[in-house]
């Protein structure tokens, strides 16, 4: 009996461990990366998908601001760790230039993601992706997978797997300082890659 148990807690350890790491079919390393230095910081491919609302939304429309770029699903339990945390950053940054965008991987689209981001009242734009949009970011290949990108539309970290809240909130504070570049000052443009998804 004694072995019965010791094994079935061990089973259970295994199980919870994977699911925090990520929720993935393929073993992939858990990044957790710093805020880069800004002359290794490449331009955050841009992007048109559509809001719950069936509205476009580019991400080269947030250039100027600090945003967090999150790739999730409706079933990945780590992302369901993470949304109450991004929900509490846009309320709090969201009036010195920072954005949260939510793209939601469900293969079922709107009518999944749709009930619940409702239910949940979440705070920040959630647009539909495919994909094309994960293979433009080197291909998300597991969820929760959180690129940080800072003011000039570079990505400043990324973030594959559930990673803790004072790492995201240390490095949106950090990014959040750095003011945007003035008009007519030369500035990396956003990659152009757009991508759609009808509704």
């Amino acid at each position: 009996m004694r072995f019965l148990v010791t094994r079935l807690l061990l089973g259970i350890t295994v199980v919870l461990s994977l699911w925090l790491a990520g929720c993935s079919s393929s073993s992939t390393e858990r990044a957790r990366a710093a805020v880069k230095p800004e002359t290794t910081r490449k331009a955050a491919p841009d992007f048109t998908l559509k809001d719950a609302d069936g509205k476009p939304v580019r991400l080269s429309d947030y250039k100027g601001k600090v945003v967090l770029l999150n790739f999730w699903a409706t079933w990945c339990g780590p992302c369901k760790i993470e949304i109450p945390w991004f929900m509490e950053f846009e309320k709090q940054f969201k009036d010195r230039g920072f954005s949260v965008i939510g793209v939601a991987m469900d293969d079922e689209g709107w009518e999944v993601v749709r009930p619940y981001i409702t239910s949940r009242k979440v705070n920040y734009r959630v647009l539909a992706g495919n994909d094309m949009t994960a293979q433009a970011y080197g291909g998300v290949d597991s969820l929760p997978t959180t690129f940080v990108i800072d003011r000039e539309g570079r990505i400043a970290s990324v973030h594959i797997g559930l990673v803790s809240k004072s790492d995201y909130q240390n490095e949106i504070t950090e990014l959040l300082q750095t003011p945007a570049a003035r008009s007519g000052a030369a500035a990396p443009a956003v990659a152009g890659i757009v991508l759609a998804r009808a509704n």
